[in-house]
């Protein structure tokens, strides 16, 4: 799956050696955004938001704010890069909504290796439901992978909704979702109960 980074950079400073580093990775984007075409570029929900701070023209504080106040990006991570290295700047940037502060002058390794990362992390959580936030096929193919492997005894109990196509049809899609989050609630809820620490719960939606 190919991910989109966006780069808010005046001066493209940053681009070209993210250009650089990741030649050969052809599985991610990054496009280059000035700040005066930020709402624009937020419509297509990035995987990752970098912010060369030191090119900016306009009060950083703003551009961090305004990232946060859109909905629809409020699960893509903030990186800024920034020469400022006092503790006190870095720390209220972070209190801003920044997810990773990089400073200048960049360590390429350490660069590549945080966004490589950082873009895997986000690959591996799109498996969890956004609903429930219960693990998805990925990790229930990994657990029970990896029990089999091991030889470990376990039970299995699949449950399902009964009518919940008709439930949808006639409440809306919004009961059900409130439905599915209460039915993992009760179901997280009970089985944490238990003294067996390996217990696993997944959701599963159809209809």
């Amino acid at each position: 799956m190919v991910q989109n980074v966006y780069i808010i950079d005046e001066s493209n400073e940053i681009k070209k050696i993210i250009n650089n580093l990741f030649k050969n990775k052809k599985e991610y984007i990054f496009k280059h955004v000035t700040t005066s075409k930020v709402d624009i570029a937020l419509k297509n929900i990035p995987d990752l938001i970098i912010i060369n701070e030191d090119s900016l023209k306009e009060n950083a504080t703003s551009i961090y704010e305004k990232l946060n106040r859109n909905d629809d990006n409020r699960i893509t991570p903030i990186m800024v890069v920034s020469s400022n290295i006092e503790k006190k700047h870095r720390v209220d940037t972070l209190k801003n909504g920044v997810d990773y502060y990089i400073k200048k002058p960049i360590d390429e390794e350490y660069f590549y290796y945080t966004i490589k990362n950082i873009l895997e992390l986000i690959h591996m959580n799109r498996t969890v439901s956004p609903l429930t936030g219960l693990p998805g096929n990925v990790q229930i193919q990994a657990e029970m992978k990896k029990r089999l492997l091991i030889g470990e005894p376990f039970s299995m109990m699949y449950l399902d909704i009964d009518n919940f196509k008709s439930y949808n049809d006639l409440y809306g899609f919004l009961k059900g979702d409130e439905l599915i989050k209460f039915t993992a609630k009760i179901l997280c809820k009970n089985i944490h109960k238990l003294e067996e620490s390996s217990n696993f719960i997944r959701t599963y939606r159809r209809g």
